[in-house]
């Protein structure tokens, strides 16, 4: 039985009139019977008895009628269940961002998203930004804040939220932070400290400054705020964040020592947002400043 016979089924048996029924939903006369006769038919039973101008429920159409309406109310429940969750923001929030995001950019957005959405049960997971981008694909998280992939999937949906502008940067100590300029050449001859290969932002770092296999690294990591420590130590040179600098820091001026990367949501591209997905995002894109 498909919901349209029901629904002429019932208008039928309620106005007692085909042409009526026809009116009540908006349908002409031919139509409500053609979906009286596809009934009758699934059933293999007459419903009604067509005395004349009269129409009236046989038996089999009395005894079925309870079981339509039921069928009626529990669809109108449904629906009200999801307009319910259409308008209430709660539920679990799988969620991962990485470190160094979770250090410098969510803290404010977290307090507030938590004021604003009491009964959103958020589950933060710290992990590098490419991990999360493969748990966004396999299911297991629904939003990740993370720098995007410098590649586009089309399986994610990617929404930028900072510009994240990344410096050549030494220690005040460290022999090249008196130098006026400083050459690609000259700054490959010294020790970097960079991150991980195949993390996004080593592979814009290796575009940016045009850098293979054979560069010298000193340390290679994950964790941005180590690679700081190691840089502020004098060990080597990096490419970090502006946001990190601070006065124990020097950029250099270097022409091709500029790039920038986004951060920012990602979720599937296939899967359907929670509200509170959806709330995350939007209140992110609130939070949206360049660097």
């Amino acid at each position: 039985m498909d919901i349209h016979s029901i629904e002429a089924f019932l208008a039928v048996s309620e106005t007692g009139s085909f042409s009526r029924a026809a009116d009540t939903l908006f349908l002409s006369q031919p139509a409500i019977s053609k979906r009286i006769q596809t009934l009758e038919h699934t059933l293999d039973i007459t419903l009604f008895d067509r005395v004349g101008k009269s129409v009236r429920l046989t038996e089999a159409g009395h005894a079925l009628l309870p079981s339509c309406r039921r069928i009626i109310e529990q669809i109108e429940e449904g629906k009200r269940i999801i307009s319910n969750l259409r308008q209430t923001t709660s539920g679990v929030l799988k969620l991962a961002t990485s470190h160094h995001i979770g250090l410098h950019r969510l803290p404010p957005v977290l307090y507030e998203f938590a004021s604003h959405y009491p009964d959103v049960d958020l589950e933060l997971n710290f992990m590098d930004s490419e991990q999360a981008c493969e748990q966004i694909i396999n299911g297991d998280i629904e939003l990740a804040v993370v720098t995007l992939p410098d590649r586009s999937d089309q399986r994610l949906e990617m929404t930028p939220v900072w510009d994240d502008p990344l410096r050549i940067i030494v220690s005040k100590r460290h022999p090249l932070s008196a130098a006026k300029s400083v050459s690609i050449k000259r700054l490959l001859q010294v020790a970097a400290i960079l991150p991980s290969r195949g993390t996004y932002t080593r592979r814009l770092i290796d575009e940016a400054l045009g850098l293979d296999e054979s560069v010298h690294t000193l340390l290679e990591t994950h964790y941005l705020e180590t690679i700081k420590a190691m840089v502020q130590a004098g060990l080597g040179w990096s490419m970090l964040p502006l946001s990190m600098l601070d006065d124990s820091l020097v950029t250099l001026d270097i022409s091709q020592g500029r790039a920038t990367r986004q951060l920012g949501c990602v979720v599937h591209s296939m899967r359907t947002k929670s509200n509170a997905a959806n709330a995350m995002i939007r209140l992110l894109t609130h939070f949206s400043t360049p660097a």
